[in-house]
């Protein structure tokens, strides 16, 4: 998929190539699947000066989902005229898609009374999400349009970290009272269900201090005959979470306990707000995007690939290369100390680039699997022994193997070739112990370093792949030669 560059398109050509789309195609409507506006897009040529007029009719059987497609593919100028002349409902219903990208940008661009008008049509967290991502002018000149309520509560919701329950919460929950019955309780949710994003669940307050006392279904409520007290039917202790806890453990307790929702709790125990099921895939997606950056080397880009400037992209991947540049020289400076060693027995070199290889390919591995592990809660800082115990087994039996597989290549390849020396045997020999020693090392560096980050705080992610390669590159050189010169000594060196 093509996407347009800042020079732009004006929609008066997009009108033009649908409507020969559709003739070409001989179809009565808009097209509304993703590929048909691929198609689409791919066709708009760059600086051409139609105008916008139309375009909200033009576009309007495009499903909501798709004509977010359709302005993520736009410059923001594009998008934000786009966004102008869109009724009031389906801007807020376009802004409202989880794969609509650069809300903020967008919004900024657009007239600030319009803006506040689709903010104030928005759920809570989602209002919050994107005012945080506004700058502070543009968000200034938003938040004067807002409804007084509506700037106390985001004023509230913007004290709490971004990455906490606090920060991806919404305040729109059903509040019951507990001397409600289930006839009461069904006529209050009528009543309330349009000013609320969603209503997974309601919640049970006391009715002065707001402490939780229990949560109901709207099937168990629609289940209970009318005139039961909802205390009777309500969930007792229902699963909760703290207003400052991290959103991967929201989503890990959301996923341990199959919930569509979970209330959030103050220090003092009042329900300030709740997590929804699509708030924490949302999360999901955000964290394992971050930790696999991470993993491959670099800082996380924080933006969509193509969204983000180069000169940024550059600063983030720019680091790591930096710190793994500097690390690998410390791997020049390991065969310098070994220069006599090579000078003597020069076959020892031509196995360099497969020793350290070998040895960082299994930190690798063992890195990646227990980050992946710490991150979905298979294993706990509690399970560090367990797993150094499992990794010295597997570093064996993986070192064994390839080590094998070395022995047997060298004496293989004597047979027809004098390339190893007379002896041989001994080189063969060195390889193949040096690459149980390296593979041994190498995995018990990559299972150890995310627990010990996790322990300093750090993301585990941090433990990227590259980074424990260019580690077990240089402590695998000292590994092989050791071994070298204790095998070869009297022979070769």
């Amino acid at each position: 998929m093509s996407y347009l560059g800042e020079g732009g398109v004006k929609s008066g050509r997009l009108i033009k190539l649908v409507k020969t789309s559709l003739k070409e195609k001989g179809e009565k409507h808009l097209p509304t699947t993703t590929q048909d506006i691929r198609e689409l897009i791919e066709r708009i040529h760059l600086r051409l000066d139609d105008s916008f007029v139309g375009i909200g009719a033009e576009i309007a059987d495009l499903r909501s989902a798709d004509l977010a497609d359709l302005l993520n593919s736009l410059t923001l100028a594009e998008a934000a005229t786009v966004i102008t002349m869109l009724p009031i409902q389906r801007a807020i219903e376009v802004c409202d898609q989880p794969t609509m990208r650069r809300r903020a940008a967008i919004l900024e661009r657009t007239d600030p009374d319009r803006a506040a008008q689709i903010l104030t049509g928005l759920s809570a967290d989602e209002r919050t999400d994107i005012i945080q991502q506004m700058g502070q002018h543009e968000c200034r000149r938003t938040l004067s349009h807002l409804a007084p309520e509506i700037r106390t509560e985001l004023d509230h919701l913007l004290q709490y970290p971004p990455h906490t329950a606090g920060g991806i919460m919404t305040t729109e929950l059903v509040r019951l009272s507990p001397d409600m019955t289930v006839s009461e309780a069904l006529k209050h949710i009528r009543t309330v269900a349009r000013e609320k994003e969603s209503i997974y669940a309601c919640y049970i307050l006391e009715p002065v201090t707001h402490r939780l006392l229990g949560a109901v279904s709207l099937r168990d409520l629609v289940m209970a005959e009318i005139d039961r007290p909802v205390t009777e039917i309500m969930r007792r202790k229902p699963v909760t979470v703290g207003v400052l806890d991290d959103q991967e453990i929201v989503a890990q307790k959301i996923a341990k306990y199959n919930l569509l929702a979970v209330p959030v709790l103050e220090k003092d125990g009042n329900v300030v707000g709740f997590v929804t099921v699509d708030d924490v895939i949302d999360v999901m997606i955000e964290e394992q995007t971050e930790d696999i950056q991470k993993i491959g080397g670099m800082e996380a880009l924080d933006e969509p690939y193509l969204q983000i400037t180069l000169n940024r992209m550059v600063r983030k991947r720019a680091s790591w290369l930096v710190i793994l540049f500097l690390g690998e020289m410390l791997t020049a400076t390991a065969m310098g100390f070994f220069e006599k060693e090579i000078e003597k027995a020069v076959v020892l070199a031509l196995f360099v680039p497969l020793i350290i290889s070998s040895g960082g390919n299994s930190g690798s591995q063992a890195a990646t699997l227990i980050v992946r592990a710490l991150a979905v809660g298979e294993v706990t800082l509690a399970d560090w022994w367990r797993v150094i115990r499992r990794e010295i087994y597997s570093g064996l039996a993986l070192g064994a193997i390839l080590g094998t597989i070395g022995f047997f290549r060298i004496t293989i390849w004597s047979m027809f070739s004098p390339i190893y020396g007379p002896n041989w045997l001994l080189v063969a020999l060195t390889v193949g112990l040096a690459l149980i020693g390296i593979v041994l090392w190498g995995t018990l560096a990559g299972s150890t370093l995310p627990f010990i980050l996790r322990r300093l705080g750090i993301d585990p992610a941090t433990s990227s792949a590259p980074f424990v390669a260019t580690l077990v590159d240089v402590t695998g050189l000292v590994i092989y030669f050791s071994v070298a010169a204790i095998i070869l000594r009297g022979t070769l060196l």
